[in-house]
């Protein structure tokens, strides 16, 4: 089980951003911008699958994940751990034996062969679900495995993203409309304090990634992406 020395959660906010510098787990690229899921475009991307390949920092990760998650939600309030495909799977494993709770998994879209299922695993009707993604910028994609979920009989109060954008009102109003709680552990601010203490940026870096961060969306229109994010 994890320590209680993790129930602090400005710190591990701040350790998860120092975290993903330390494994190079944050991309700029400003001439070039990234293409999200949501569909815009942005100078900064953070890659949480790399996580899983440092053991030390992964298992930190899920301390800090259960820490959070039983700190604002309760050390009995789930049966179960959902991941979404692909990259919430594996986070919904370890967190599953971190809290010693049964894991499933959903994917995308029902698989087109077999039992077209598109969940995994067993979920009894009824089960208390959190589902768990690597990371979310406004949602879109988690209430797909939210959905799903609750298609199928589960009950779903409660998402995780080990990383949240935390930059889009619509995200808030998109849980909110939804009656999920997202929980998280960390946010571009804090990864963007992280490079500040660190001077890991110079000073037209620092201008060009905050530009983004303080209005994301006409900084992704003005740079071939969406500049408007759906709120279904």
């Amino acid at each position: 089980m994890f320590s209680n020395a993790f129930n602090d959660k400005s710190v591990n906010a701040r350790l998860m951003a120092r975290m993903l510098w330390e494994i190079k787990a944050v991309h700029f690229r400003a001439d070039d911008p990234y293409k999200l899921a949501s569909g815009m475009r942005s100078p900064v991307y953070i890659d949480c699958r790399k996580l899983l390949s440092y053991p030390r920092i992964r298992s930190a990760i899920m301390d800090f994940a259960a820490a959070t998650i039983t700190a604002e939600a309760g050390f009995e309030a789930f049966d179960c751990i959902a991941g979404g495909e692909t990259a919430g799977i594996p986070f919904a494993a370890l967190l599953a034996d971190r809290l010693s709770l049964p894991m499933i998994y959903v994917r995308k879209q029902p698989k087109g062969h077999g039992r077209t299922a598109q969940i995994e695993g067993d979920m009894k009707p009824g089960a208390r679900v959190l589902v768990i993604e690597d990371l979310t910028t406004a949602g879109g994609s988690m209430f797909t495995f939210i959905d799903a979920v609750r298609k199928a009989g589960g009950v779903v109060d409660h998402g995780m993203a080990l990383f949240f954008y935390g930059i889009f009102s619509q995200a808030e109003e998109r849980f909110a409309n939804g009656e999920v709680k997202l929980h998280h552990i960390a946010t571009w601010r804090d990864v963007l304090a992280a490079a500040r203490e660190q001077e890991l940026f110079d000073k037209e870096t620092f201008a060009s990634v905050e530009a983004f961060l303080n209005d994301p969306l006409p900084w992704s229109g003005a740079h071939g992406g969406v500049s408007e994010l759906p709120t279904a």
